[in-house]
């Protein structure tokens, strides 16, 4: 590639492991140019290495050294760097970023990792236990693979830190709270860069009664005031609020008392059923968790499935408005807002109570503003990038921890 032949200097490298994957990004600095994107998928079982340079728009398969496919994730992360030093030999890595999905109550910035910061993130493993081992186990492949240069971990939990004890608390006794039982938040470093998009392109408006709605096969909601998060639909763990691809979303507690007393369910199998087989996937009969497919099928399930959908964040809009006793901006973010022209029309349709008024024409063509000229509250389609978010806090750590050594 021509690309290849023109890359020099130092980069940063973004890493956000997963339960059989592992995306990545490489940004040169200081610019932060974002040079290659790509996904390791399946790791453990059919694994695939697809990557995106900047200057093309097709993505590229990558063979396998001796055609072995990775059973770990640090076999995967060794594989991805002896690609890179194959591709892109002439950059140097200077620092790698994590996305950490879980902060627990301490950790409300990003933080440069030590083996006091990394003993106490396998403490929080309990309170993200389908998500936390995986990042750790990017942490620790990429410190093996890279040596000595700084590794950041950048907590999807951090942004939503500046809630109350009220807008965090659940109504059980008190010392649970002090045990880390709380609402958390997640999708963190999302609404990070969306709250700094909109203090860019629109910051009289930013600054007052926000919505952001980040959904895809992950989807949350968050409130903010004056740039502050003040409450999240996603609360304890990342199965609350919203139903989702996999998981359940909101749901009575007495409804996993009945799994576990009349139908003789443990822990596994009900974790199982609430985070791998319900949501979407779930409400529609099985058919999938993939908005895309549920559009284009014209089975009863699928059609179900969308209207629950609609119908629980039309719920969390008006909720979060009352919290905030006004609504001034809606922004649409993640892969369903960003793709599903449907499920925008269809969110926004019959809300001229809390003053939204759609354009239909401007949200057919994927315009920014979506909302009409009449419509007092503005309403925005907005693409998000958190491993951008993960690069800028990288490299303003990295500069900090270089110059102290």
């Amino acid at each position: 590639m021509d690309i290849q032949n023109h890359l020099h200097g130092k980069a940063i490298l973004t890493i956000n492991a997963g339960s059989s994957s592992i995306k990545f990004s490489l940004f040169l600095v200081p610019q932060l140019n974002q040079i290659i994107v790509g996904q390791i998928d399946g790791i453990g079982g059919d694994a695939s290495f697809k990557v995106k340079w900047s200057t093309k728009n097709t993505e590229e398969t990558i063979n396998w050294p001796n055609g072995c496919k990775p059973q770990n994730h640090r076999e995967a992360l060794s594989c991805l760097i002896e690609w890179l030093h194959q591709s892109v030999n002439a950059v140097e890595i200077i620092a790698v970023g994590h996305r950490v999905v879980h902060g627990g109550q301490k950790y409300t910035a990003p933080m440069i990792i030590t083996d006091a910061v990394m003993q106490e993130l396998e403490t929080l493993m309990v309170l993200a236990p389908l998500h936390e081992p995986h990042n750790l186990a990017g942490i620790k492949a990429a410190q093996e693979s890279f040596g000595n240069i700084p590794q950041i971990a950048c907590f999807d939990t951090a942004f939503h830190r500046t809630h109350s004890f009220i807008d965090d608390c659940y109504a059980i006794p008190r010392y649970f709270y002090d045990k880390g039982v709380c609402r958390y938040g997640f999708h963190g470093l999302s609404y990070e860069y969306i709250t700094d998009r909109l203090m860019h392109m629109f910051p009289k408006e930013a600054s007052k009664k926000v919505i952001i709605a980040h959904l895809g096969n992950g989807a949350s909601m968050t409130a903010l005031h004056h740039g502050v998060s003040v409450a999240s639909t996603m609360g304890f763990s990342s199965l609350d609020g919203l139903p989702m691809g996999t998981r359940c979303g909101e749901i009575d507690p007495g409804v996993l008392l009945y799994m576990m007393q009349h139908e003789g369910m443990d822990a596994t199998a009900i974790a199982n059923i609430l985070y791998k087989e319900s949501g979407l996937k779930g409400l529609s009969g099985g058919l999938s968790n993939d908005m895309r497919t549920l559009e284009n099928s014209d089975c009863l399930e699928a059609k179900q499935a969308i209207e629950y959908y609609i119908k629980e964040v039309k719920r969390e809009i008006g909720a979060l408005t009352a919290l905030m006793a006004g609504l001034d901006v809606l922004v649409f973010t993640g892969g369903i807002d960003e793709n599903s022209v449907m499920i925008r029309a269809r969110v926004l349709r019959d809300m001229s109570w809390v003053g939204i008024e759609l354009d239909e024409e401007s949200n057919l063509a994927g315009e920014t503003i979506i909302s009409d000229d009449h419509s007092r509250v503005l309403c925005l389609k907005l693409h998000t990038d958190e491993e951008r978010v993960i690069a800028r806090h990288t490299l303003e750590l990295a500069k900090q921890e270089m110059a102290l050594n």
